[in-house]
């Protein structure tokens, strides 16, 4: 079964190590995604990348691959989406986000078979 539906895509890029609260800030972001019961959220953590600063982070460089690029993505309605960006924007000392309007198709097991 098939379900199709107007959602936000909003995808957050921060460092391995930043911090919230003294754990990953990635992880806290997820734990309050999960709390707030968003349809899903994905860490994917970077090769390479530089953000504002022009600092390059890289797993080439030994002395820089314990602080390399991580993204984050989060997709749900813009219902829940729009509370979330709001509770989200104390937590992100230094980061950048992107917020898209997206049309997902989500599969399912018919129930039929």
């Amino acid at each position: 079964m098939k379900i199709e539906a107007d959602a936000k895509l909003v995808t957050i890029y921060v460092n391995s190590t930043d911090q919230y609260r003294g754990q990953a800030l990635y992880s806290a972001i997820v734990a309050l995604c999960q709390e707030r019961g968003i349809a899903g959220a994905t860490v994917l953590r970077c090769v390479e990348g530089y953000g504002g600063s022009g600092h390059l982070h890289t797993t080439r460089l030994l002395e820089l691959s314990e602080n390399l690029p991580v993204r984050i993505e989060i997709i749900d309605i813009a219902e829940r989406i729009d509370p979330l960006l709001a509770a989200l924007e104390p937590m992100l000392g230094e980061g950048l986000v992107t917020v898209v309007d997206v049309r997902i198709a989500r599969y399912l097991p018919d129930p039929k078979l």
